[in-house]
């Protein structure tokens, strides 16, 4: 058992993981930007120490201090919760030569899934299916023109060390080719100082689905069902549901059994997430592995009954899985609630929270780390929380959640409430009917 763990994040996720860490009588420190001095995590924690100033290069992503952190405090394991150091191979690597333990994989499983190009050999090996592309990065212009040829238009163009739709291109014709390859590398060595990039067939119509799963160091893997992450913008996630309105009980078998194969292929171990493409056609294709808890893990835990922070601990603390596959047994549909004018293209909208009413009742969960008074930093993402409901059926689902939009009260900011709102009362979405290019096209009305 673990005494003391450090949480190396900052607002609702670090705040996330201190309740069940509470709940499992093991202290917590929390660390701070100056930006974040008044912020719940810090408050909440047992123990807090500032890291330096707002700027996450001089706070949340530097790793001295947050080893200055540690050593002062003797806390002997690290949450790295989502973003930030939680996939930073480097941090794991540290943390393991200086004694603590590192809620996570190990920095060469990070490593193996961190570079695209590395996960899909790997993935190509273990037997998973993958979109059709290239093998290694693309040389020259030229390169990418013939393989094109071979592949098929439309194709994309990828950054290997990218995410988040940075370094991405999507290629029609061949006429595109040369300014797309040149802005995908130059996009690519900005956002990740890597300007390599490779290529892929580019699906169309698809649907972003991913399989929860866990591993244990006894070799023990399952998943935990899938959740539907297509209602995305510029690559950037929205809402997500479990059970995805697309799934059939023949493909979430399939695709159960090709995620437990993808962590097995470098024998896991924590909570991670394998990421699919699926076509119209519900052929489903790798796109990569995350290797940590993600901002959406909370639909999973609702419709399995689940706690899969609690669970990343005990994987942590040398414990076994129960090795058992687990499926839907509800339906749950997540909202991010930011702190953007979706009236205005999204546009961050920081400042200070003035008036807020949180929803609640029956089959109603909010995760966030705000209240009035609190000011949402210009610094970090905007997110204010997540906003989360579970029903027997996915009518009942959406209803609950527009029922909980409609409490939630939130001034002093713009946020995307509005904007959810009236997805949840769009005939296209209520049918299930969308897939990763539906807000290409959704109106938003005034």
């Amino acid at each position: 058992m673990f005494k003391k763990i450090l949480i190396a994040n900052r607002g609702e996720i670090a705040l996330r993981v201190i309740r069940t860490c509470r709940e499992m009588g093991i202290k917590t420190v929390a660390v701070y930007s100056t930006a974040d001095s008044e912020s719940l995590h810090v408050k909440f924690a047992d123990e807090a120490v500032c890291i330096g100033r707002p700027a996450s290069s001089e706070s949340y992503l530097n790793i001295p201090n947050i080893m200055a952190a540690i050593e002062i405090t003797n806390a002997d394991a690290v949450h790295p919760g989502y973003g930030f150091l939680a996939e930073n191979s480097k941090f794991a690597s540290i943390c393991n030569d200086s004694g603590v333990k590192f809620i996570g994989p190990t920095a060469d499983m990070i490593n193996k899934m961190g570079d695209k190009i590395t996960a899909k050999e790997t993935m190509i090996k273990a037997g998973v299916p993958v979109v059709p592309g290239g093998e290694g990065l693309l040389e020259s212009v030229e390169h990418a023109k013939g393989l094109a040829r071979e592949i098929g238009y439309p194709v994309i163009l990828k950054a290997t060390a990218g995410g988040g739709g940075k370094g991405m291109r999507i290629v029609w014709e061949e006429s595109e080719i040369d300014k797309a390859y040149d802005t995908a590398k130059m996009e690519a060595a900005a956002s990740f100082k890597n300007d390599g990039i490779y290529m892929e067939k580019f699906v169309e119509e698809p649907r972003h689905i991913e399989i929860q799963v866990a591993g244990d160091q006894f070799g023990n893997v399952c998943h935990m069902s899938e959740r539907d992450c297509s209602i995305q913008r510029r690559h950037q996630k929205l809402v997500e549901e479990s059970p995805s309105p697309f799934m059939t009980d023949e493909l979430r078998f399939a695709m159960g059994e090709a995620a437990k194969k993808a962590a097995a292929a470098i024998g896991y171990e924590s909570v991670g997430t394998i990421e699919f493409l699926v076509d119209k056609h519900r052929n489903f294709y790798f796109m990569e592995m995350n290797t940590r808890i993600q901002v959406e893990h909370c639909v999973t835990e609702e419709v399995i009954n689940f706690d899969l922070i609690k669970e990343q601990i005990k994987i942590a603390m040398g414990e076994k899985i129960t090795g058992k596959d687990y499926f839907p047994q509800a339906h749950s549909i997540e909202c991010r609630i930011n702190a953007e004018d979706p009236f205005n293209d999204f546009r961050p909208s920081p400042g200070k929270i003035t008036t807020l009413h949180v929803p609640g009742g029956h089959g109603v969960r909010v995760d966030s780390h705000v209240y009035a008074g609190y000011t949402i930093s210009p610094y970090y993402d905007s997110m204010i929380g997540k906003l989360i409901t579970i029903a027997r059926t996915r009518k009942e689902a959406i209803d609950t959640m527009y029922r909980a939009l409609s409490e939630y009260v939130i001034e002093g900011v713009k946020t995307t409430i509005p904007f959810h709102l009236q997805l949840m009362q769009n005939e296209d979405f209520i049918a299930g009917n969308f897939n990763t290019k539906f807000l290409e096209t959704f109106q938003l009305k005034r």
